[in-house]
């Protein structure tokens, strides 16, 4: 019983490199990023989801093997990521539709302002 040992992962040491250095590129610009008031504070959580979602992909496509696996794999990876998508706008659409509630309340008390 042999065991086959000359496996080799498709891509090579050249293209895993690369990843690496896209990673640590779109990590420095994650922290630039955070850096940097765009505005609304949805304009800010949006550009970190986007450069997380290019990253989560760089990794799902390369180190999972992603990328030389079945075209069906592929798909319901892109369903995966379409639904995270659609759940992340629609709880954005959410929490900016809401009043603006202060933690503590702004009714006064029954009885009248206390007065001393």
């Amino acid at each position: 019983m042999s065991s086959d040992l000359s496996h080799t992962h498709p891509g090579g040491p050249r293209v895993y490199a690369l990843v690496l250095a896209a990673l640590v590129a779109l990590t420095g610009i994650t922290v630039a990023a955070s850096y940097v008031n765009f505005g609304a504070p949805w304009v800010n959580v949006v550009i970190a989801l986007s450069i997380a979602s290019i990253k989560g992909s760089l990794v799902a496509l390369y180190f999972m093997h992603l990328r030389w696996d079945k075209p069906i794999n592929a798909m319901i990876f892109a369903g995966g990521l379409f639904f995270l998508a659609l759940l992340l706008m629609l709880t954005l659409i959410d929490t900016e539709t809401r009043d603006v509630v202060p933690y503590w309340n702004s009714k006064p008390p029954a009885g009248g302002a206390a007065t001393k």
